[in-house]
């Protein structure tokens, strides 16, 4: 083989290497929005009734010091859902995995804060993916229709998990932040997109289930 022919045929492979993982963003991305676009709902006035809002979890504040936006926004649309009537409770799902470390019992306390009573609000503390969240929010606490609260992008990720699992999920969405604000996050979440396609293809479960908890 020539040394034209090596370089022709290393410059295809390398063309396929770059452009192979950007189709499949472009895809997952596509199927996200596509298939959960008439479920995303912007105003309390809109939005469907349902028992149960899951509000998703994140950290209040980021490795800067500094609040974090995501996370007074997503506590002032639960808040907000509530006061509006279009949830009887609120199911906080985070991550609790180290004893310095509870988002549940953070937001609670921040929704309680905002006016919410503290026996309309439960708290999922094995909330560690989006994925957990959803297939708990089933499996654990029993819904099969629920209002998932969080940006749209977390949103859509999250229905489109509620869809292929059989569950009717809508969702309510907190303000987002800005763009160059959240450019990472935005950035990661392309990448999340793809995990997410791979873990339902592969039929990855929740890291921890455990006893059914009732909420009444």
């Amino acid at each position: 083989m020539n040394t034209k022919k090596i370089l022709k045929n290393t410059f295809k492979f390398g063309l396929i290497a770059v452009a192979l993982p950007m189709i499949t963003i472009m895809i997952s991305n596509w199927l996200v929005i596509r298939n959960t676009k008439d479920k995303i709902y912007q105003s309390t006035n809109e939005v469907p009734f349902n028992k149960v809002g899951l509000l998703l979890g994140t950290g209040k504040y980021l490795r800067s010091g500094r609040v974090n936006l995501y996370y007074t926004n997503r506590i002032k649309a639960a808040s907000d859902l509530y006061k509006s009537g279009k949830v009887k409770f609120l199911l906080v799902s985070g991550d609790n995995s180290r004893k310095d470390y509870d988002e549940p019992t953070e937001m609670k306390d921040d929704l309680i804060a905002e006016g919410v009573p503290v026996d309309k609000i439960f708290l999922d503390y094995a909330g560690f993916r989006t994925l957990d969240s959803v297939i708990r929010c089933k499996e654990i606490f029993g819904q099969e229709e629920f209002t998932v609260i969080s940006q749209q992008f977390h949103n859509e990720r999250a229905i489109f998990i509620a869809q292929k699992k059989g569950l009717k999920a809508i969702g309510y969405n907190a303000s987002d932040v800005a763009a160059r604000y959240g450019f990472k996050i935005q950035q990661r979440e392309k990448l999340a997109r793809v995990k997410m396609m791979l873990d339902l293809t592969f039929g990855k479960a929740p890291k921890f289930l455990g006893n059914k908890i009732e909420i009444k």
